[in-house]
């Protein structure tokens, strides 16, 4: 039987939906809705395992699947040692100190000696004591907000996105301490033949999440002013230059990154450029 890889991942949410769509983007294509536990994919052997995201570091380190997309938090959270193999940077959050409204908040020390309201403990206590404070947590699984009001806790460290529901409960962020995204974590006793296998599932997922910061750009060019052009691309090695059938002119096809493209594009019609055409990437390698 053909070796298979596994891959733990959360049943349903923000994370599971970009993780899918991550997966997708790689050509493996599977079938997985909200009441599939689990899952194999063709053109690629993967078997999945939909999870709640604070598991899948358990399943992973205990080997029941090899791998698993979850976010960091949690990873850290449960401080079970695997090997991160990527950060994908998707699923950002942020995890900050919320305190009531008339606090007088001048740093992490004004919670010297207070109760701390948190889904996420360990992390608080890591922080907390590398910062020199002691602060009591009040372990809460769900509706954090809410325990100040109830006088549960003077103030909250929960994870935060729009801070909508803090101004509803009458809290307000005053400091972000800690920050996260989803990572791809492997059990650190994986077999060869896996991992040979995970090595082929990296290069697909490096390609894609190259190419979701690129831009293929084609343009046409005065020949003279080839080497202005050049210099204001940058980055890449030298861009495919091809000749038009009138002999001044050039086309120009390159990749840019998105952020530097419009001040690229800005320069690019300074030097005289013409018919610029921008297009998605949906996979690319360096």
């Amino acid at each position: 039987m053909d070796e298979r890889l596994s891959i733990a991942v959360q049943k349903s949410g923000r994370l599971s939906e970009k993780s899918l769509e991550l997966i997708r983007s790689c050509g493996i294509d599977f079938y997985a809705d909200s009441r599939v536990l689990k899952a194999s994919a063709s053109g690629f052997p993967l078997d999945f395992l939909f999870v709640r995201d604070d598991d899948i570091p358990k399943y992973v380190s205990e080997g029941i699947a090899d791998i698993g997309i979850v976010g960091r938090n949690e990873y850290d959270e449960r401080g079970i040692e695997l090997d991160i193999v990527r950060d994908l940077k998707f699923a950002s959050c942020r995890l900050s100190v919320a305190v009531p409204k008339g606090f007088e908040y001048k740093g992490l020390s004004s919670l010297e000696g207070k109760k701390i309201a948190t889904s996420y403990p360990n992390i608080m206590k890591k922080i907390f004591s590398s910062r020199g404070v002691n602060a009591e947590p009040v372990v809460v699984s769900g509706s954090v907000e809410v325990t100040v009001d109830i006088g549960i806790a003077d103030a909250i460290l929960d994870i935060v996105s729009t801070g909508t529901t803090l101004k509803m409960n009458g809290l307000e962020e005053v400091e972000t301490i800690y920050r996260s995204s989803a990572i791809l974590v492997a059990t650190k006793d994986m077999k060869s033949e896996k991992k040979d296998l995970l090595f082929h599932l990296l290069e697909r997922i490096d390609a894609v999440m190259l190419a979701r910061h690129k831009k293929y750009v084609l343009f046409n060019l005065p020949k003279p002013r080839l080497e202005d052009a050049a210099a204001i691309i940058g980055g890449m090695k030298s861009p495919t230059v091809t000749p038009l059938l009138d002999k001044d002119w050039v086309s120009v096809q390159t990749v840019v990154s998105e952020e530097r493209f419009w001040a690229v594009f800005e320069n690019l019609k300074a030097i005289g450029a013409e018919g610029i055409l921008v297009m998605d990437i949906e996979k690319m390698t360096e």
